[in-house]
């Protein structure tokens, strides 16, 4: 696939490119479309599989290929798969403006994907429709960020949204059953971390069952492992707090 020319050219199609600027120069690699992120993950551990030739050019769409003494320089060595692996871990992903628009399209709508998953109206408890917070998304001007992952960008969408409209994140549901004499002191130090108290059971344990914020799981957990030195459990009932239907804006 790969044909060196006496002009000391490389020609390529389907091309990603990956770039990183090295003493004062740049330096490119060739790879396969949508491999590169694979690579970075660790899904993807063949090399063979990312790069489509072990060269490191200057320009990949020129098919111009770095010197070695420019390699030796910048990287201090000659060896090219070594310098690939480098500039495939730390460069800068090239992409058409096409394909940006593309990307930031996907991840708008796996953003919008993520915070009706997770929230409803909080005065009917039914969940709003992925078109719906897309709509109030565009509403709040919201900018996609490529760098940061959509389950962060959901969180901020969360909280912009709050201001304009009426959701929160759907509660979850837990029953705690703790030893009595322990459990009534836990359950003030649990309360500013519950949300709503359904039933309370006093018999040889302390059951009570109750909705928080899935935000406080960890904290709620971790709470009751310490204090209760292990004695006490908690079960999750439902990872939501839901009704039936979706939705609407009047």
């Amino acid at each position: 696939m790969s044909i060196f020319t006496p002009t000391n050219q490389i020609r390529l199609t389907n091309v990603a490119v990956v770039r990183m600027k090295r003493a004062g120069k740049r330096f490119e690699i060739a790879c396969y479309k949508n491999k590169v992120v694979g690579w970075r993950s660790g899904v993807e551990k063949d090399l063979d599989e990312v790069l489509q030739t072990h060269s490191v050019f200057v320009n990949v769409s020129k098919g111009q290929v770095a010197k070695k003494e420019d390699l030796i320089s910048a990287f201090g060595t000659d060896d090219q798969t070594e310098i690939c692996k480098q500039i495939l871990t730390k460069g800068e992903v090239q992409v058409s403006d096409k394909e940006r628009h593309t990307q930031l399209e996907q991840m708008f709508r796996d953003i919008a994907t993520i915070v009706a998953d997770k929230c409803v109206n909080p005065e009917t408890k039914r969940p709003y429709t992925v078109i719906l917070i897309e709509r109030a998304m565009k509403d709040i001007h919201y900018s996609v960020k490529p760098n940061k992952s959509t389950k962060q960008q959901a969180l901020e969408v969360i909280k912009q949204l709050k201001e304009k409209m009426k959701i929160e994140r759907a509660h979850m549901r837990l029953r705690f059953i703790l030893p009595v004499n322990e459990g009534k002191k836990l359950k003030e130090k649990l309360k500013p971390l519950i949300k709503v108290i359904e039933s309370e059971d006093y018999g040889q344990q302390l059951e009570i069952v109750c909705l928080i914020d899935p935000g406080c799981f960890r904290e709620v957990d971790e709470l009751i492992k310490k204090e209760t030195k292990g004695k006490g459990s908690l079960e999750v009932l439902s990872l939501k707090d839901v009704e039936e239907g979706d939705e609407k804006f009047e």
